[in-house]
């Protein structure tokens, strides 16, 4: 099992959190709450604050790619077999309207087979508060043997 999951398992939602973002502190900037992690599946919320904000008022792009790596890591982490490592390599993204409130950021690994080495494409979709779906992206992610 996943260190990562094994600690979201034991420790709960809220202090796995704090130590995602003590591990890699840029998630940190957008303070998301992991709200769930399993093998194929992570969901993240973070809230609308100033600091996350545009010029016009709405949540920045990057900070809705920091939430779509967050949960697409994670979820990755949690999908590997032992002995197997990943790595981001890319991401492709789409803004599909603009966001003007809290979001949840949800990964689906549910049909990648992550037996095997090589690049997979994790899927993440970002909702606002009423659900309309906002944002997505396609993270490419090299997996390897450790």
């Amino acid at each position: 099992m996943s260190q990562l999951l094994q600690l979201f398992q034991t420790a709960g939602a809220d202090a796995f959190t704090s130590t995602v973002c003590q591990v890699a502190p840029y998630f940190s900037s957008i303070q998301p709450r992991v709200t769930e992690l399993r093998a194929g599946h992570a969901e993240a919320t973070v809230p609308l604050r100033r600091e996350v904000t545009n010029h016009l008022g709405t949540m920045h792009a990057i900070a809705l790619c920091n939430a779509a790596e967050l949960v697409g890591g994670t979820m990755t982490d949690a999908s590997l077999p032992a002995g197997m490592r990943w790595i981001p390599k890319g991401m492709t993204v789409a803004y599909l309207a603009k966001v003007k409130s809290d979001i949840r950021a949800v990964a689906d690994g549910s049909g990648i087979d992550w037996s095997t080495p090589g690049d997979k494409v994790v899927p993440v979709s970002v909702f606002d508060a009423e659900g309309q779906k906002v944002f997505t992206a396609d993270i490419t992610m090299n997996v390897k043997a450790a």
